[in-house]
């Protein structure tokens, strides 16, 4: 199972840090990714998208980071890190997509700004920041983890780029909370770091 990758993704290391706190084996193949190599054969034969990370488990394709912590935790992990109930399922999924909108077009976008020189509206991804990092240590001061007061692939989804979320210029000085959360989930048996985590 190959796992297209960039070290420096914080989508690509939600992939990563939760095949090993799973201890689900990958073969991570990196991508040159300043050379484009996302938008030239073979990638983009898996991933018309021309994005990392992308997911190769023998007739299985995936692209998107949330899809792919679906299908690993599905078919590899059982239901500690993903419910099959209907109440449960849907906890988790409500994160899953929070990190792929509030948090990627907050904290993640910032930090594309500041470490990547992406053209985006910097203002804008602060003003995102600011709404949605409140509710998630207003929601942290209540609950251990994101869903089901236990480690989940919803935390593994929305822990890469709030952790990351100084390289963008947000602090997290005042969130107590998130900052509990973020050192509980290094914690976990088999956390896999990233630089700036």
């Amino acid at each position: 199972m190959q796992l297209y990758d960039l070290e420096l993704s914080g989508n690509c290391y939600k992939v990563r840090l939760f095949a090993a706190l799973a201890q689900i084996p990958l073969d991570i193949v990196a991508v040159d990714f300043l050379a484009g190599a996302h938008k030239k054969p073979p990638l983009i034969d898996f991933n018309p998208w021309g994005e990392i990370p992308i997911l190769v488990d023998g007739e299985v394709v995936l692209r998107d980071s949330q899809a792919i912590l679906v299908y690993l935790a599905a078919k590899y992990a059982g239901e500690s890190w993903l419910p099959r109930d209907a109440a449960g399922l849907g906890e988790v999924m409500q994160w899953l997509s929070t990190a792929a909108n509030e948090v990627q077009n907050g904290p993640a976008s910032a930090r594309l700004v500041d470490k990547f020189g992406y053209a985006l509206d910097k203002a804008d991804t602060l003003k995102r920041a600011a709404r949605i990092l409140p509710l998630l240590d207003a929601h942290l001061a209540r609950h251990p983890w994101l869903a089901l007061a236990r480690p989940t692939i919803a935390d593994c989804a929305v822990f890469p780029y709030v952790a990351l979320a100084p390289e963008g210029g947000v602090s997290l000085a005042d969130y107590p909370h998130i900052r509990q959360w973020i050192a509980r989930v290094k914690a976990l048996p088999n956390f896999l770091a990233m630089p700036g985590v």
